[in-house]
């Protein structure tokens, strides 16, 4: 029996609060998929998904003045590829924040002291101060001890200063040993840096795909033989698909594509009317990413850490771009993209044509299939483990092996 099941035997079960919210998809979406595979794996806890925009509403400024919500704001952005200069937009976005930090507080403390949550996991950049300071003041007004809080990255390496790793007394799990190294600069002890193999990646990405690639592949107007590549960046796609799908048109490159627009809808017209000379499926928002990875080769898009990281779990060497476009928080994942060799870094999609032709090379894929063969990214089946024994040191019992493995 774990500890959290013990508890529950004796009328307790421990209270998991998830913090996320919806600037981007990957914080929700990885929130999910760690409390599906937590209530798969038999644990006895009650997990509460709370989205931080809930809570500070009250005070968003942006949406005060604007009537836009800031996250709203933030994923306008992403969807008209408004995103060069991130950089000092983050650095304006964390200034507006430490001015609202007071408040940020006190409805913190105000939630936390309602809840009584037995620990919590934090999913999100830039607030992990506001949150931590509100769980203590919550946990000073019910006279108990501190209440274990731990940082989950869903970036592959932070972005300092105070984006995900603050100097408090809390637990960070990391998913690059990179980002570990950053922990440990920064002053947290070996015992609260916690590593994982990899990224939150969902659950169905694991799962055995029994479909006949080459059948599918024809039932969606593509040839069963061709090399096909999947182009897609997040929820909202981008005009680079087009450069992308022009690029590979003039080059007359004997491959096919499956474009994934999202909620994109002027771009799901344009592709088709394009008359591409090439095999090409287009497909609006869906839910069947493994599905159409299960049919690709490999994978075009932003270097976004969820993105890249289910395209490796499903096999796929990535390509993507490094420039003034690309955000602040994403541009080290091309140098890791890079150093381990899991895909190929253009300093422009106008120069597809030559990724494409590198990464299909037998030379490459044989030292890319090598170099994933090294790589088994479990985190999200690691993480419960780790939580559980976070929650058993909380109730004075002993923490499981496997945490202290892993500190």
């Amino acid at each position: 029996m774990n500890i959290a099941n013990a508890l529950s035997a004796t009328g307790h079960r421990p209270q998991v609060d998830l913090i996320f919210f919806d600037a981007g998809g990957g914080h929700r979406a990885s929130a999910t998929a760690l409390k599906t595979v937590a209530e798969h794996q038999g644990r006895g806890w009650q997990i509460s998904m709370l989205n931080l925009r809930d809570i500070l509403d009250p005070i968003d400024l942006v949406h005060s003045i604007t009537g836009v919500r800031g996250e709203d704001l933030y994923n306008g952005m992403i969807k008209y590829g408004f995103t060069i200069g991130t950089g000092p937009m983050l650095r304006a976005t964390q200034l507006l924040i430490r001015s609202m930090h007071r408040r940020a507080v006190a409805l913190l403390s105000r939630y936390f002291r309602e809840r009584r949550p037995d620990l919590v996991v934090s999913m999100i950049p830039n607030f992990n101060r506001a949150i931590f300071e509100g769980l203590r003041a919550a946990d000073r007004e019910r006279r108990r001890p501190p209440t274990p809080m731990v940082t989950i990255m869903t970036d592959l390496a932070d972005c300092p200063p105070h984006f995900w790793i603050e100097r408090q007394e809390q637990y960070l799990i990391c998913g690059t040993a990179h980002a570990a190294e950053q922990a440990l600069a920064t002053g947290y002890s070996p015992g609260r840096v916690l590593r994982t193999s990899g990224m939150i990646v969902r659950p169905e990405f694991y799962r055995r795909m029994d479909v006949c690639r080459e059948r599918e592949r024809r039932r969606l107007g593509l040839n069963p033989e061709l090399r096909t590549g999947l182009v897609m960046f997040g929820g909202f796609g981008s005009r680079r698909m087009l450069t992308i799908a022009r690029r590979v048109a003039e080059s007359g490159l004997k491959i096919q594509l499956i474009f994934l627009c999202g909620h994109n809808q002027w771009l799901r017209e344009e592709l088709p009317s394009t008359e591409l000379p090439f095999p090409c499926h287009v497909e609006g928002f869906t839910r069947e990413i493994p599905y159409f990875m299960h049919l690709a080769d490999f994978f075009v898009g932003k270097p976004g850490p969820g993105s890249i990281s289910e395209a490796l779990v499903m096999g796929l060497p990535v390509i993507v771009e490094r420039n003034a476009l690309t955000m602040v928080q994403e541009r080290y994942n091309t140098e890791w993209i890079a150093r381990n060799q899991f895909g190929v870094v253009l300093r422009s999609f106008s120069e597809i044509v030559s990724g494409i032709e590198t990464i299909l090379g037998p030379e490459w894929m044989g030292q890319f299939r090598s170099r994933l063969g090294t790589f088994n990214n479990r985190a999200v089946f690691e993480i419960p483990e780790m939580l559980e024994a976070l929650i058993a040191l909380q109730s004075g019992e002993s923490a499981p092996r496997a945490f202290k493995a892993s500190a």
